[in-house]
């Protein structure tokens, strides 16, 4: 994040309308990644699920992965 900031400030040092431009262009880039990162939790969630179902014959038969 303070990376980024001081990135930023350096474009403006450099060249102030294309800093400006990219700072109102930020909010639209949020709202246009936003689907992908909700698609990114799904599959996540997706393959958590399959882990577990895949995991749960071990788990009933008594291994801990923390052993």
């Amino acid at each position: 994040m303070m990376l980024g900031f001081l990135l930023w400030l350096l474009l403006l040092v450099l060249c102030w309308p294309l800093a400006l431009l990219a700072l109102l262009a930020w909010p639209l880039v949020w709202l246009l990644l936003l689907p992908l990162r909700l698609l990114g939790i799904g599959v996540e969630a997706v393959f958590a699920l399959l882990r577990a179902v895949v995991l749960l014959p071990a788990r009933i038969l008594g291994f801990s992965p923390g052993r």
